[in-house]
């Protein structure tokens, strides 16, 4: 089982979301507690007005609505009353057992879930808390509810590609707009949530991964006038296509208001991520010299780092937007450094291919013009004569004095008249 735990700042559009699957016949409302009528006979009204009067108690919590859905494997079946036994169980644990809370089962996608409406506003107007609480109470809740139930653990590797999210496929959702706005709103609820980006090129950067835009229109658009924001889908050459969906009419209104809010938010937790995305660039061109742009970007893919690059309508590239998907952080190149920016990366590739070529070219010529031994004509060097090894140095020397030791005397010095030979005396005969 896979839980994911959303905070939103209006009830009416998280309660909508789920009230249109039942209008669409993709959803049901299988369990509710603590309102004051049974299942079945709640009206919207009845919904949306319970609620409402908790959050009603304190009007400084800005997100007061809480949406969770609890995923599982394709394999399972679960029945309505286990799924009712499994959403008890998990408000229980994380402390949300005495809340009014919806259980919606959806119909819509390749595995079982369910949906969980509510609130962190309790009767007396205190709030629970959501920091950390996917982490903590969540995790512990989902182990424990996993053994209860027998369910397919989430750390099996199967089960997290199950819920790995996708490219929006163009071809299906570019002729209804219910396709459409069903599949941006998948990519949204993940990216939205867990990257963080601090304008919206960084937004649109991750987006595109998924064949989606948030497009503000043109400057002399409507839409762009009344600082509306509208998402398309993209097809596979990046065009737009499909019918346009208002960011007003998805559930949570991601529209310009609330991304400048989350830009602001986002800025201070990009900082610790900057130095790691920073000390990989500059690894790949330690440890790859000489390398392409599309092969540094190869490389950075291998440290889970993407980048994307930005063309004019020439094709010549003006910039750099770095997505580190371990971390889920975005940025922009120049925002890491002017030597990171589109400009400083392409200028480094040409510096670095320049100096390899020179050594190459350095190289070939010292072995073109090496001098060859017992040459008869000389080659003029302009390199300083070869020094001998010390071995060979005392060994030379060492045979110059054995030569000297080894000589017969007469072969040595001997003053002149010493050389002279001495003639034999004629004995006389003495007649």
């Amino acid at each position: 089982m896979v839980a994911i735990i959303k905070s939103s700042g209006s009830l009416r559009n998280v309660l909508n979301y789920n009230e249109q699957k039942l209008k669409q016949n993709v959803a049901q409302l299988v369990h509710s507690r603590n309102f004051g009528k049974d299942t079945d006979q709640l009206g919207f009204t009845d919904k949306l007005k319970t609620i409402e009067k908790l959050t009603s108690l304190n009007q400084r919590t800005r997100l007061n609505a809480v949406h969770i859905s609890l995923n599982f494997d394709p394999s399972e079946k679960p029945t309505k009353e286990i799924l009712q036994k499994i959403a008890d169980a998990y408000m229980q644990r994380i402390g949300f057992g005495n809340q009014p809370y919806l259980v919606y089962q959806h119909h819509d996608s390749g595995h079982p879930h369910i949906h969980i409406v509510s609130t962190n506003i309790q009767k007396d107007g205190s709030r629970i808390k959501m920091q950390n609480i996917g982490r903590n109470q969540s995790e512990t809740a989902r182990k424990e509810i996993e053994k209860e139930f027998r369910l397919v653990q989430a750390q099996a590797s199967q089960l997290k590609q199950v819920y790995e999210l996708k490219p929006v496929n163009a071809q299906k959702v570019q002729y209804g707009k219910m396709e459409t706005k069903r599949a941006i709103t998948v990519v949204l609820d993940t990216i939205l949530r867990t990257y963080k980006y601090g304008s919206l090129p960084e937004l649109n950067a991750v987006l595109r991964l998924y064949n989606i835009i948030a497009d503000r229109g043109s400057e002399n658009s409507r839409t762009y006038k009344n600082n509306g924001l509208v998402y398309r889908v993209l097809d596979e050459k990046g065009e737009k296509v499909g019918t346009p969906i208002k960011a007003s009419d998805i559930y949570n209104n991601p529209g310009l208001k609330f991304l400048n809010e989350k830009f602001k938010l986002n800025e201070p937790l990009k900082l610790p991520f900057k130095r790691r995305v920073k000390n990989a660039i500059d690894l790949s061109f330690i440890k790859h010299k000489g390398q392409s742009l599309d092969e540094m970007i190869t490389n950075l893919q291998k440290d889970k780092i993407q980048v994307v690059l930005r063309r004019n309508v020439q094709g010549v590239i003006y910039g750099m937007t770095y997505i580190d998907h371990q971390n889920k952080v975005v940025f922009n190149g120049s925002d890491l450094g002017k030597e990171y920016s589109a400009n400083q990366i392409q200028e480094r590739i040409r510096e670095q291919m320049l100096q390899i070529q020179q050594q190459v070219i350095q190289s070939e010529l010292a072995i073109k013009y090496k001098p060859i031994p017992n040459q008869t004509s000389e080659v003029v060097t302009n390199q300083p004569p070869a020094q001998k090894p010390d071995a060979e140095i005392k060994l030379s020397g060492l045979i110059e004095i054995m030569d000297v030791l080894t000589k017969p005397e007469n072969e040595g010095y001997t003053p002149s008249d010493l050389k002279k030979k001495q003639k034999r005396k004629r004995k006389r005969l003495h007649h």
